[in-house]
């Protein structure tokens, strides 16, 4: 949303959503302009799936719903929690660049 406006829809959820946003993630993210606000771990559905164009995996394996004519990328990256904040930035860095490239192969 940060990157995109509403250009896009942005629809965020995990196959084993945690508790509460990482401090230390709400943090980084807030160094570079993002506002968390009221986001909340949301649990992964079939419904947030079949509502997308583009998904965009991190590893969640068999946990997440496939369906054809979806484009499907798994990025492959640390789990932010419990490391330190310089790597929680890197992490932050490289879905960054990651965003801005989906971005644009979707104009």
């Amino acid at each position: 949303r940060h990157l995109a406006g509403d250009r896009v829809h942005v629809r965020t959820a995990g196959s084993e959503p945690a508790d509460a946003v990482s401090a230390a993630v709400v943090g980084v993210l807030d160094e570079i302009g993002v506002p968390v606000g009221g986001a909340y771990p949301k649990p992964l559905t079939d419904e947030v799936v079949r509502a997308a164009d583009v998904v965009i995996t991190m590893g969640c394996g068999d946990a997440c719903p496939v369906y054809p004519g979806k484009r499907y990328e798994d990025w492959e990256l640390d789990d932010p929690v419990g490391r330190p904040l310089g790597d929680v930035r890197g992490i932050r860095d490289d879905i960054d660049r990651r965003v801005r490239e989906l971005i644009a192969s979707l104009a």
